[in-house]
């Protein structure tokens, strides 16, 4: 309802609702002794009945006419109308593991290395479950990339980034050259260790 601007009204109270309220007393009531006086003893034949005999009878007794026929209904945006199937999804909230995984439901869903926003670790993802049964995940307004998973990835020692980017970082070459003796890295280094040395010596009187 937020993501259509639409501001929910509660009435916390039988009094508040007072209209609902005798509709379920109605309802609760008066329709059961109409199929009971109707023989009715299956649910087809209370759908049947339902639908063709007490809506219509319903309506007619208890239908007002509207003080106005004009719609009021608000024409949805471009983007809302898009966004129909997030909208009116089932909505979770979802951590981020540090093996970049989420797990709903026993089921465990592996985030790919390319995404279209930088995902990072324990990243709170909502997890929206769309009327055909489909998930999807989403972070900032972005929905994320992921593989199912068989099961529940187990533990390695293979070090994962903090950072999952929309780019693929090039790993710097690592340089084998070393310092020679007469660096003056070394040579910082061993003054140093002379004069540590020279401060653990104990001179003896001949």
């Amino acid at each position: 309802m937020e993501s259509l601007t639409i501001e929910p009204i509660f009435a916390n109270s039988p009094e508040a609702k007072g209209r609902v309220e005798r509709l379920f007393d109605t309802l609760q009531d008066r329709l059961v002794k109409e199929m009971r006086l109707a023989g009715i003893t299956t649910v087809e034949e209370a759908n049947r009945f339902i639908r063709e005999t007490f809506i219509p009878w319903f309506n007619q007794r208890f239908g007002v006419a509207p003080k106005s026929i004009e719609d009021l209904h608000r024409a949805l945006t471009q983007k809302e109308q898009k966004n129909l199937n997030s909208i009116f999804a089932r909505h979770e909230q979802r951590t981020v593991q540090n093996d970049f995984t989420i797990a709903r439901n026993t089921q465990w869903y592996q985030l790919t290395e390319q995404q279209p926003v930088t995902v990072c670790k324990k990243d709170r993802i909502t997890v929206e479950e769309w009327l055909d049964r489909s998930i999807h995940l989403r972070l900032r307004g972005k929905e994320l990339v992921y593989e199912i998973l068989p099961e529940r990835p187990t533990r390695t020692k293979k070090r994962i980034p903090w950072v999952l980017t929309t780019t693929t970082a090039t790993a710097a070459p690592v340089s084998s050259w070393k310092p020679g003796a007469d660096h003056p890295w070394r040579r910082h280094i061993a003054l140093a260790l002379v004069k540590k040395q020279s401060k653990n010596t104990t001179f003896l009187n001949p």
